[in-house]
């Protein structure tokens, strides 16, 4: 019987952690949600819904050390209660149904989202922060699960959190927010860019990284899983000289993609289709997310490669696969 359980292995990064923990040798169980699809990966398939605690007892059921990655990763949504009720509620019941199975080592994944960025620096995980600087349902649903992870480690339960910046690569089946910047691009649909920036990480890395938090992280402690701090403009430079296409030389003011993304979004609310430029991304854009992952490196051995081959292994996915 399995007894790493993963959940999230439907998605990008879930699915990567789930991979490499089988490669190491270890037998995994993805919890999954009936409708999920579960795809190139040798795992048990347990069916549960984070929303329902009942669903969660048996899949957790003999389980020593839980891989909670599942969120939903949406920055429009027609009903914004819906990521409060998986990424918050949903957090709560899991951590809750953890402590009832006994389970041994939590690793919760949140979001860089979560840091505080200072002007002057990149964050790291002592800025101070609040509910307040998140733009957005997604990062505010995201904080708020977080402080639950952090208020369940006070309380005893051995969970580590690790906070991821922007992961590239492979099997991005949605894309995220970040593989779409991806796709966008191949597909000619970025004409300009806004003056923002990300610290972007190889997925592969990323989950490296959370084997690492679950060996070696601290109780209650903080981990930013990160790489390279990269303006808007010079990742588009970076995929154009990897793609042999151009990259887009405009660069749009921010009001001018605030009123963009209000537009877009203000339709999609009333379409249902999801925004071309949601105003949450737009907010979000109008600070570099930019952070360090000194403390990662020093206390698990995180060491992450250059993001440029997973940049390539992006571009090849997304044009093998269709996406673009």
């Amino acid at each position: 019987m399995p007894d790493i359980v993963v959940t999230g292995a439907s998605g990008f990064l879930g699915w990567h952690i789930a991979r490499l923990l089988i490669e190491r040798g270890h037998s995994v169980r993805a919890l999954c949600r009936p409708s999920s699809q579960l795809r190139e990966l040798a795992a048990e398939r347990v069916s549960g819904d984070l929303r329902d605690p009942a669903s969660l007892k048996g899949a957790l059921s003999g389980c020593r050390l839980l891989f909670h990655v599942a969120a939903d990763y949406r920055l429009w949504s027609r009903r914004p209660q819906d990521l409060y009720d998986s990424n918050v509620d949903g957090t709560r019941h899991l951590l809750d149904a953890a402590a009832a199975a006994g389970v041994e080592r939590i690793v919760y994944t949140s979001t860089v989202g979560c840091i505080g960025i200072p002007k002057d620096r990149p964050g790291d995980e002592d800025t101070p922060v609040s509910i307040e600087e998140m733009a957005g349902h997604y990062k505010r649903s995201k904080w708020l699960a977080e402080q639950i992870a952090l208020e369940k480690a006070r309380q005893g339960l051995p969970v580590v959190i690790v906070n991821p910046t922007a992961p590239v690569g492979d099997h991005d089946w949605k894309p995220t927010p970040t593989g779409k910047i991806i796709v966008d691009f191949l597909k000619g649909k970025m004409p300009a860019f806004v003056d923002t920036g990300l610290n972007l990480v190889d997925v592969r890395d990323t989950a490296i990284g959370h084997l690492l938090a679950a060996e070696k992280g601290r109780t209650g402690e903080r981990y930013i899983l990160g790489c390279e701090n990269v303006t808007l403009e010079e990742i588009l430079v970076r995929l154009a000289a990897l793609s042999g296409k151009r990259a887009p030389a405009a660069k749009i003011p921010y009001a001018l993609a605030y009123a963009a993304g209000v537009v877009s979004t203000a339709w999609a609310n009333v379409s249902g289709q999801a925004p071309a430029a949601p105003i949450e991304a737009v907010r979000m854009a109008r600070k570099k997310m930019f952070a360090s992952h000194t403390k990662a490196a020093r206390e698990l051995g995180f060491a992450p490669r250059p993001v440029e081959d997973a940049l390539a292994r992006a571009i090849q996915w997304f044009q093998t696969n269709g996406y673009c």
